[in-house]
């Protein structure tokens, strides 16, 4: 590879060995969960599966972080346990941090729900009034938390500004990327300290593992795998394999189903029966302007309102054909889903209500179908709502 190759390039090669053992293009699956331990080896550095040690490990790690453009990355079981082992790493009693108040639901229960007990204190924040920010900053805050496209009002945090922001105040800034993914926006380079995923999602991309993924500089991931192996929250060698030949297909993937949720977001956004649509990637969006300065694409999730509320979100359900009606997202095949009903149904009615997530909200994960289909999908099933 040349010195700069573009991400369908690295999605492929980055992170391979070559040759790989006993010649093989593919990486193979290393099962063990323990292997024979050199004299005075430390305990993090024993291969051991829980230790994330161990060569499938290794080289996972190695392909999820050349992907990211960062120094080291680690893997683990969820996207949850990627979250939550950061924040135990970044966190002691006593700290305080700063989060977007737009979040993944299962971010926001917690936070909302364990911090207190971790004897960690908070702060909600918008993430598109920057000038706000300060206010929230104490002595003790130690963390600013954002998602770089929020699930599920497809708003766009001001990125470079929480980068200023951290490094003015002295911290750790931390981005979960899950939405945007590393083809539509690389973190790191950026300058964020460290970038969390749910691998379920588009990383994989089939919907049929769950993982999660941390990645950031190798002293600061170094640390989150220590936490890590202390929880015991490791990504078992199958679904690492299955994760890293997902990877190699991410760049075509995300392209189309860039295009797919331009596509439906265009004819959604003038359709009679549609009350709103949120996507980024439509000029009319409050946050195209300033996303546009550093998303290289919009990513395939949108969401919507319908004129004739929670009644008419499931007539057009039942009259749909092509997306499932499932929670999760970015797999090659369409979901669609009432976040109220399940990727937000552990937060309060009040919290949702708060937070723009309304009952009759539909989100949609666009998979990779022809754009054509979706659209017509769509068209025929608003016809019966």
């Amino acid at each position: 590879m040349h010195d700069d190759p573009r991400i369908e390039t690295l999605a492929v090669h980055a992170g391979e060995q070559r040759p790989g053992p006993e010649g093989s293009v593919v990486y193979p699956i290393y099962q063990a969960t323990v292997y024979s331990v050199e004299p005075d080896t430390a305990y993090d550095d024993m291969k051991y599966m829980r230790l994330n040690s161990t060569p499938s490990q290794v080289y996972l790690h190695g392909k999820l972080a050349a992907l990211e453009g960062a120094e080291a990355a680690v893997a683990t079981s969820s996207g949850m346990a990627a979250i939550t082992t950061t924040l135990h790493t970044l966190l002691k009693a006593g700290d305080h941090l700063i989060v977007a108040d737009v979040l993944y639901g299962g971010t926001h229960d917690f936070i909302t729900e364990r911090a207190e007990a971790l004897g960690w204190s908070y702060t909600f924040v918008d993430a598109q009034r920057p000038e706000t920010w300060a206010a929230a900053v104490t002595p003790r805050t130690r963390v600013i938390y954002v998602e770089t496209i929020a699930n599920p009002l497809m708003r766009v945090a001001r990125m470079p500004e929480v980068v200023d922001f951290a490094r003015e105040h002295g911290l750790t800034s931390v981005v979960d990327n899950t939405f945007a993914g590393p083809v539509n926006y690389r973190p790191i380079p950026a300058g964020f300290d460290v970038v969390v995923h749910s691998a379920t999602k588009s990383l994989n991309g089939h919907s049929d593992l769950t993982a999660g993924v941390i990645a950031g500089g190798a002293e600061l991931v170094e640390r989150v795998r220590h936490i890590l192996n202390l929880y015991g929250g490791s990504l078992d060698a199958h679904p690492g394999f299955l994760l890293a030949r997902g990877l190699k297909t991410l760049a075509l993937r995300v392209r189309a189903q860039n295009e797919n949720a331009r596509a439906l977001a265009g004819f959604l956004a003038d359709h009679p029966k549609v009350a709103e649509v949120n996507y980024a990637g439509l000029p009319s969006h409050v946050d195209h302007t300033h996303a546009s300065r550093f998303l290289s694409g919009f990513g395939g999730m949108l969401s919507l309102r319908l004129t004739g509320g929670v009644d008419a979100a499931e007539a057009l359900f039942d009259g749909l054909r092509l997306p499932y009606v499932a929670p999760s997202l970015g797999g090659v095949e369409s979901l669609i889903t009432r976040p109220a009903l399940t990727s937000h149904a552990g937060m309060t009615a009040e919290a949702r209500a708060a937070s723009g997530i309304t009952d009759d909200l539909i989100r949609l994960s666009c998979g990779v179908e022809a754009a054509e289909d979706l659209v017509a999908d769509f068209e025929n099933a608003l016809r019966k709502v």
